[in-house]
C-alpha cells in the first residue's frame, strides 16, 4: 500500500512531456523577438531615412535654390519657416536660407532664391531692389539704420539683403527700405548684376555687341570677378568655398571646374567689356595651369580683348606659383572669404612667362609626335621628380587618403628620406647633356637638374637666390629668362629647404636643351611627373599670362621682383 501511494505521488509531481516543450517554445519565441525586433526597427528606420533622402533629393533637383543638407550647423540656427531652433537641416548656398527638414518643401515654395537674370528688361540696370530674408544674419553685423548689432537675440530675427549683405533690425525695417534700390554693397565692383545679363540677352537678340556702353553705367571701377574652384584640390575645401562665393556674388559667376571645364566657364568673359574681367582660381598650381591653358585657347579663338587677369587662392600642396604672386603658401580658412575678395580688388596686374616644354623620344623621330607641355613653375629631372612620381602613383590608388596638406608633405618627406638611402638618380651628369642658349655646359657630379621660371620651389624655398654672402639677382617671372640649378641628391634638397645649403647654380638662359642619353629617369613639369626614357627636352618661351599680384604680405625683396603693373595692359 505504501509503495503504491508513493508511486502515485511521484507520478503527480512529475511534469508532463508537453509542458517542458511549451516552456522551451516560450524561451525560443522571446529569444527570436529580442534578436529580430532590433533588426526590424533598424531596417525600418533605414528605410524611412532612405525615403526622406529620396524626397530631399527630389526637392533639391527641382528647386531653384542651391540646397545642401547638413548634420550639424556650425552656429545657432533657426528655421526660416517655423522659426524653431534647429541643429540639422538644409541650407541654400546661394541666398543663405536655413530650414528644418520638415519645412523644406514649404520654404522652397515660399522663398525666392537669387535671380541671375531679371524677368523684365525694362530699366534692367536700375530696377534691382533689396532682396531681404529674415533671420540667421552673420555674426557681428550691424543695422544700417540704428548702427546697433543685429542677430543678438536667441530667435529668428532681423533681415539681411542677399545681394548687398546689409542687415537691419525687425523694428527698423520700413517700407522705404523694402522698396529701396540695392547698390550691391561692398563688392559691387566684382558682382555681375542680374540686370546687366538681362540687358546683354536683349542686345544679343538685337545683334548688338557694344557692351562697353552698357557697362559704363556701372562705373569705371567695375571689374567683374569669375570664380573657378576645384572642389577636389588639396584639403577638399573647394565645395565650401563655392557656396560662400555664391552668397557674396552672383551665382552665375561661380564655377566648379570639375563640373564645368575652364574653357566653357571663361566664355562668360565674352559678355563683359574689353580687358575688364578678373578670375580667381581656387586650387593648386595644377588647377592654375589648367585655367591658363584655357586662356591660351581664347587667344587662338581671337578673343584677346576678353582675356582676364588671374588671381590665385592656394588650395594645393606646394602652391609655389601662388606664393610667388603674393597669395601665400596655402589657404585653410584663416581669413574670411570677404577678405579674399578685398585682396583681389587691391591686387595689381603683372605678367607671367609661360614656356613650351617639348620632349622628343630618341629613336622615334618619324613615328611619334613629340610630347608638349606648358610650364609655369619649373621643370626638373632627378630626385624631386622621383618624389613627385612616387607620391602621384600612390595618390592615384587612394585619392581619399591625400586630402590633408600636412599629410601630403609628410609623404614627400618619406620618399625623400628613402631616396637618400637608395640614390636612384646618381651619376646624372654621365647620363645627360645640358645646353643653355646653344652652348654646352660641363656638369659636376649631380643627381638632379631644375629649370626655374618662378622664384619659389619645393613648397616655399627661394632656390635661385639661396642664402649666405653670395649675391645673385632675384629671379623674375617676366624677364624671358630661365634659371638652371643642380642638386647633389635628396639630402641636398632637404638642406636647401631648411636654408643650410645652396644649390649648384648652372646659369640663366632663354632656351634650355637637355639630352637624356640612356636609362629611365623621372621628370616633372609643374608637379606632373612621369618616367622618361632616352629623349631630348627643349624648353622655349611660349607666351605671357596676365596675373594678379597681391603685395599685402610680401617683403621688400618680393616686391622688387615683380613687374611694373602698367606693363600688363599689353598682350601678346
Amino acid at each position: 500500500m505504501r509503495e503504491s501511494s508513493l508511486e502515485k505521488m511521484e507520478g503527480e509531481k512529475r511534469p508532463a512531456p508537453y509542458e517542458g516543450l511549451f516552456a522551451d517554445g516560450h524561451l525560443i519565441l522571446w529569444t527570436l523577438c529580442s534578436v529580430l525586433l532590433p533588426v526590424f526597427i533598424t531596417f525600418w528606420c533605414s528605410l524611412q531615412r532612405s525615403r526622406r533622402q529620396l524626397h530631399r533629393r527630389d526637392i533639391f533637383r527641382k528647386s531653384k535654390h542651391g540646397w545642401r543638407d547638413t548634420d550639424l550647423f556650425s552656429h545657432p540656427t533657426y528655421c526660416c519657416v517655423c522659426a524653431q531652433h534647429i541643429l540639422q537641416g538644409a541650407f541654400c548656398d546661394c541666398c543663405g536660407l536655413r530650414v528644418d527638414e520638415g519645412c523644406l518643401k514649404k520654404a522652397d515654395k515660399r522663398f525666392q532664391c537669387k535671380e541671375i537674370m531679371l524677368k523684365s528688361d525694362s530699366k534692367a540696370l536700375d530696377a534691382m531692389q533689396h532682396h531681404w530674408i529674415r533671420g540667421n544674419v552673420p555674426l557681428c553685423s550691424y543695422c544700417v539704420v540704428c548702427k546697433q548689432q543685429c542677430g543678438s537675440q536667441p530667435k529668428l530675427c532681423d533681415y539681411r539683403c542677399i545681394w548687398c549683405q546689409k542687415t537691419v533690425h525687425d523694428e527698423c525695417m520700413k517700407n522705404s527700405l523694402k522698396n529701396e534700390k540695392c547698390d550691391f554693397g561692398e563688392f559691387k565692383n566684382l558682382i555681375i548684376p542680374p540686370g546687366y545679363l538681362t540687358s546683354i540677352n536683349q542686345m544679343r537678340k538685337d545683334r548688338k555687341t557694344d557692351y562697353a556702353m552698357l557697362a559704363s553705367k556701372l562705373g569705371k571701377q567695375w571689374t567683374p570677378l569669375i570664380i573657378l574652384a576645384n572642389s577636389r584640390s588639396g584639403t577638399n575645401m573647394g565645395e565650401g568655398l563655392l557656396g560662400e562665393f555664391r552668397i557674396l556674388l552672383n551665382p552665375v559667376q561661380v564655377f566648379d571646374v570639375t563640373k564645368t571645364p575652364p574653357v566653357k566657364a571663361l566664355q562668360l568673359c565674352t559678355l563683359l567689356p574689353y580687358y575688364s574681367a578678373r578670375v580667381l582660381v581656387c586650387g593648386g598650381d595644377g588647377t592654375v595651369g589648367w585655367v591658363l591653358d584655357a586662356v591660351d585657347e581664347m587667344k587662338i579663338k581671337g578673343q584677346e580683348k576678353y582675356i582676364p587677369q588671374v588671381a590665385v587662392l592656394p588650395l594645393g600642396t606646394g602652391n609655389d606659383l601662388s606664393n610667388t604672386l603674393g597669395w601665400g603658401t596655402g589657404y585653410a580658412g584663416e581669413i574670411p572669404v570677404a577678405q579674399v575678395l578685398r585682396n583681389v580688388m587691391e591686387a595689381d596686374g603683372i605678367k607671367l612667362d609661360r614656356w613650351k616644354v617639348q620632349v622628343t623620344n630618341k629613336g622615334y623621330y618619324n613615328l611619334r609626335k613629340p610630347k608638349e607641355f606648358t610650364m609655369n613653375n619649373y621643370f626638373s629631372v632627378g630626385p624631386d621628380a622621383l618624389m613627385a612620381l612616387n607620391f602621384h602613383a600612390h595618390r592615384e590608388k587612394a585619392p581619399s587618403l591625400f586630402s590633408s596638406r600636412i599629410l601630403n608633405k609628410a609623404v614627400y618627406l618619406f620618399y625623400g628620406t628613402k631616396d637618400c638611402l637608395v640614390q636612384e638618380c646618381k651619376d646624372l651628369n654621365k647620363k645627360v647633356e645640358l645646353e643653355l642658349d646653344g652652348e654646352r655646359v660641363e656638369l659636376p657630379n649631380l643627381e638632379g637638374i631644375i629649370v626655374l621660371n618662378i622664384g619659389y620651389w619645393g613648397g616655399g624655398c627661394r632656390l635661385w637666390e639661396g642664402m649666405g654672402d653670395e649675391t645673385y639677382p632675384l629671379a623674375r617671372h617676366d624677364d624671358g629668362l630661365l634659371e638652371v640649378v643642380g642638386v647633389y641628391g635628396s639630402f641636398h634638397c632637404a638642406q636647401i629647404q631648411v636654408k643650410l645649403a645652396n644649390p649648384f647654380r648652372i646659369g640663366q638662359a632663354h632656351t634650355v636643351r637637355l639630352i637624356l642619353k640612356c636609362s629611365m629617369m623621372p621628370m616633372q613639369v609643374d608637379g606632373e611627373p612621369w618616367a622618361q626614357g632616352p629623349c631630348t627636352v627643349t624648353i622655349t618661351h611660349k607666351t605671357h599670362a596676365l596675373m594678379l599680384y597681391f603685395s599685402g604680405e610680401q617683403t621688400d625683396d618680393d616686391i622688387s621682383s615683380t613687374s611694373d603693373p602698367e606693363d600688363t595692359k599689353e598682350t601678346e
